[in-house]
């Protein structure tokens, strides 16, 4: 039997027929789901993948922004 990662919910699938990669959602909340595994049959929600998207940021933008709030500062004393 397969569940849903996000609520636990049975998903009515024939697991012999999945393949890894394939999108399945659950009909309880909606979730979209990915195969990350045949055997045994694991699911990711597709969320999971944005969430880690979320933390990525450019250390180069946040330099920059520092250079201009220092020279900001400068042009205030002056």
């Amino acid at each position: 039997m397969v569940s849903c990662p996000k609520c636990d919910a049975s998903i009515d699938v024939e697991e012999e027929e999945l393949d890894e990669g394939d999108v399945l959602s659950c009909d309880e909340c909606g979730a979209s789901l990915t195969v990350t595994s045949v055997n045994p049959v694991e699911l990711e929600t597709e969320d999971t993948e944005a969430e880690d998207d979320d933390f990525d940021y450019d250390e180069d933008e946040e330099d920059e922004e520092e250079e201009e709030d220092e020279e900001e500062e400068e042009e205030d004393w002056h």
